[in-house]
């Protein structure tokens, strides 16, 4: 019993799986990187308020991010552009949901600083979001 336990977890993180996360990474930070500057853009140089600007800001980089992830993390899937879209749309949903819940924790129950919380809470929620996507999105994992 303890042998196929031990051949379970290292099927599920082989070199393949480690490659797509480290893709992920990459794709995830190049749209965070969007994001920033285009909520910047629209805050600072449009002169748009806060909350509506970070809305808008975060539409094209989770579009581009859904593309990435769809072509280089996660190639050959064989679900619809669309439907990927709205599955990859729901999983980021449910990964700023932790992402909100793991920094409030990390900031109200352990007494973290605010941006140290913002970046644990980010890896954790990235954590998620590959792992929600690569198996009922692009069914990979």
């Amino acid at each position: 019993m303890l042998e196929s336990a031990k051949d379970a977890g290292k099927s599920a993180i082989d070199g393949r799986t480690v490659r797509m996360f480290g893709r992920h990474t990459v794709a995830s930070t190049i749209a965070f990187a969007l994001d920033l500057a285009i909520l910047w853009s629209l805050v600072e140089l449009a002169g748009i308020a806060h909350m509506p600007a970070a809305i808008i800001a975060f539409l094209l980089p989770m579009t581009l991010a859904y593309v990435l992830e769809r072509e280089w993390v996660f190639p050959g899937t064989r679900r619809g552009v669309a439907k990927g879209y709205l599955y990859y749309a729901i999983n980021v949903g449910i990964g700023t949901l932790l992402m909100l819940a793991t920094f409030w924790a990390l900031m109200e129950i352990a007494g973290f600083h605010y941006l140290i919380a913002r970046v644990l809470a980010s890896c954790v929620a990235g954590i998620a979001i590959f792992v929600l996507n690569g198996l009922f999105n692009f069914k990979q994992l």
